[in-house]
């Protein structure tokens, strides 16, 4: 039994410290007992080469206004009974969870296809500033050609 109660379809935060993936995801399926597909993806800070650290600063007046209409968008367009997005600030460890979201939907497909949007737009076109501190100091991340082609698709 879930101790955490999610009472709205979209539930967006943003937090700084952990994330408490078990309580959120059950308390998601709790909520969204009506759906046929619960997807959940738990992006964390990854140990690439010598990266001890990962921060993320935001600007507080955009960042959770954003998330929220982005949720909408996804919620719309992929036909979604709920979505959980709950985004960290501050620093991290490699290890440690920096995003967790979870989409529910009458059937698996949209569920996939809207955690896939979800993450293609907090990983390129977020209001997040992300840098790491390797063993020279710290680095600013710019988003990967990658992650502009994984965003430019949803077009």
């Amino acid at each position: 039994m879930a101790r955490l109660r999610l009472d709205s379809p979209l539930d967006v935060r943003l937090t700084d410290s952990g994330l408490s993936v078990g309580e959120a995801l059950a308390a998601f399926n709790a909520a969204r007992g009506g759906a046929g597909a619960i997807v959940s993806m738990l992006g964390k800070v990854r140990p690439d080469g010598d990266v001890k650290a990962l921060e993320l600063t935001h600007y507080e007046p955009l960042t959770l206004p954003g998330i929220k209409a982005l949720a909408d968008t996804a919620r719309n367009r992929f036909s979604l009974t709920g979505a959980v997005v709950w985004h960290r600030i501050g620093v991290m460890v490699p290890g440690e969870a920096i995003v967790l979201v979870a989409t529910a939907a009458l059937h698996r497909r949209d569920a996939f296809a809207a955690a896939d949007y979800l993450m293609d737009h907090l990983k390129s076109a977020a209001w997040l500033w992300k840098r790491e501190r390797r063993a020279d100091g710290w680095h600013w991340i710019e988003p990967r050609s990658q992650d502009h082609e994984d965003l430019a698709r949803w077009k």
